[in-house]
Formats: structure tokens, sequence, C-alpha cells
């Protein structure tokens, strides 16, 4: 299952590559606009996926109706949830890095000439300077996006989310299952920023028609499924007086 994953990813990762290698972006920016566009190719997929190993029912429908589960080791959900995770924090860092390395400062400072294709994107104006990037929105929800996955990555490190941390470490008040469970809600606004940053891109602006919304609708229809399921029960507490 893992192979099959890896070998998803890096499809994904080579057909994005080869496209911008074709796009007139590639004339100014060079591989590093295939890179980037790679790691974020993947990371569509991804943060759709990593849903999916935690629908509890969805998981159970397809492991104890379908043929699937002879096949696919769901019990083994939780694992490769984070397996998958670990591939968003990959892609999140190939695209980010390459941008704000490679990208914006190729932008910045190509000439007069090879910049002219770049105003279909970029504006007709030159980009005034690097924070230019930064403070627009797809700047703005990038960084919300990095900040709040490595708030909730740490503490669902098991250090943290197992409170293995000493008593005089000052971190120790961030460790718990609760800081954990917690945290992970805070990919609610991650997910908003992601649409977001993703309706405003510069150059391509329909990918939002692809993964993380249709996969986010089985993460609500089967999150649905389990609310349906809350019995209220009424309980009657008896005292020692009122049994004798």
């Amino acid at each position: 299952m893992v192979a099959l994953w890896l070998a998803i990813n890096a499809g994904l990762f080579a057909w994005k590559f080869a496209a911008y290698r074709r796009h007139p972006t590639f004339a100014v920016m060079g591989y590093c606009v295939c890179v980037a566009k790679g790691g974020a190719e993947t990371t569509k997929l991804n943060m759709a996926l990593v849903l999916l190993p935690v629908c509890r029912n969805t998981i159970t429908w397809l492991r104890s109706r379908t043929r699937l589960g002879a096949a696919v080791p769901f019990n083994d959900n939780i694992n490769f949830h984070k397996v998958v995770a670990g591939g968003v924090a990959v892609g999140v860092a190939l695209h980010a890095v390459t941008h704000l390395t490679c990208d914006f400062p190729r932008l910045l400072h190509a000439s007069a000439a090879a910049y002219e294709p770049m105003k279909a994107y970029f504006g007709r104006r030159r980009i005034p300077n690097y924070w230019w990037f930064v403070r627009g929105v797809e700047g703005v929800t990038g960084v919300i996006m990095v900040v709040l996955m490595a708030v909730a990555y740490t503490l669902a490190h098991p250090w943290f989310r197992r409170g293995k941390l000493s008593e005089g470490n000052p971190l120790r008040r961030l460790s718990g299952f609760n800081m954990f469970w917690y945290s992970h809600h805070l990919f609610v606004i991650v997910y908003i920023a992601f649409v977001v940053h993703g309706v405003c891109l510069y150059i391509n602006r329909t990918w939002y028609k692809q993964t993380v919304i249709s996969n986010l609708g089985i993460r609500f229809i089967s999150q649905q499924s389990d609310w349906e399921k809350i019995v209220l029960v009424h309980v009657c507490v008896l005292t020692m007086q009122d049994l004798c």
C-alpha cells in the first residue's frame, strides 16, 4: 500500500514537473518552479488523503462490506495517516523553500525583456520587493498554514502526546493527549487557508476543482454518521437510602 502511494506521488510530481518545464515561467524561474509545483501537486493529494485513514465509519464499511479488506491493511490506518502526514510535510517543504529561496529572487532580478511574459501572471507593474510576495493573500495563507502545521505536528510527537517531557521542561504544560487533540483541530483553519491559497494562485487557478474538496466531503459524511450514532441515555442514580 505504501509502495502504491509512493508511486502515485512520484507520478504526480513528475507530471507537474514536466508540465512546468514547458511553461512560460520556466524561462525566468527555471527548475525551481518545476520543483515547487511538483511539491504542491503531491501536497494537494496528500492533504485530501490524510483525512481518509481517520474516517472511522468509512474505514469500517470498506473493511467489512467490500473485498478491499482482504488486500488493504485497514487496521493499520493510523500508521498510514502518519506516513501521509509525512508526505504533506515533504511537499510543503519543497513548495515553500523553492519559492522563497529561488523563484521569488529570480523574478525580482529578471531583466525587463525576460519579465515581459511574466506580466500575464504577476501584473503589468514590476514586483517592487521580496515582501510583496509575503504580504499578499498567497503569502499570508502560506505562512498561516506552515505555522499551524508546525504546532500540530510538534504536539503530535510522542514526547508531547504521551507527556514524556521532564518535570522541569517549560514545554511540559503543552504536553498530553488533550493538547494533541485540540491542536489537530487547527487543521480546520489550515484547510480554509489551503483552499484560499489555491484559489488565489498567481499562475494556475483551476486546481480547486480537484482533490481536496471531494475528500473533505467524505470526511464530513463519515463524521455526520458518527454523530447520528450518539444515543442519549437517561440515568437514574439511587442512593443507599432509596434502596432501603
